[in-house]
């Protein structure tokens, strides 16, 4: 069978480098951020950033290319680093979004961040019921 023809398009045109790129760019970014690096700080050692950058661009790469090289659960890993909250969530965003600019073409840098978007929409509204007083209606 040819796997070519079933195979999904990606969501939108970019590279698998032109994705990693971005993560380490973006990283670089959050590690100097007086707001996300100490979060960042509590959860990735100084030398697993190597490891952790390979994780997320392989999300990356699984959420737009389709590649299902990701293993990984990112609203449990939210949920479970009782730092993170969920006024952090546009600040990361504003974050990543300065990077897909500068790094990428704006069509492709509007896909990524339409996407990414997206993504932190439904993961800061699992952080926040979370930590939502008992009996309090969900975040919509």
């Amino acid at each position: 069978m040819d796997h070519s023809l079933t195979a999904q398009p990606p969501r939108f045109d970019i590279t698998p480098h032109q994705i990693d790129q971005v993560v380490t760019k973006f990283y670089a970014k959050v590690r100097a951020d007086s707001v996300l690096g100490p979060v960042f700080a509590a959860h990735v050692p100084e030398d697993g950033w190597p490891a952790h950058e390979a994780k997320i661009a392989s999300f990356w790469r699984n959420a737009i290319l389709y590649e299902r090289s990701y293993d990984g659960n990112p609203m449990q890993k939210h949920m479970a680093a009782r730092d993170v909250h969920g006024e952090h969530f546009p600040h990361w965003l504003a974050l990543f979004d300065t990077v897909l600019a500068a790094e990428l073409q704006p069509q492709t840098a509007l896909a990524f961040s339409t996407l990414a978007h997206r993504i932190a929409r439904g993961l800061r509204m699992g952080v926040e019921d979370l930590r939502a007083p008992v009996g309090a209606p969900p975040s919509l």
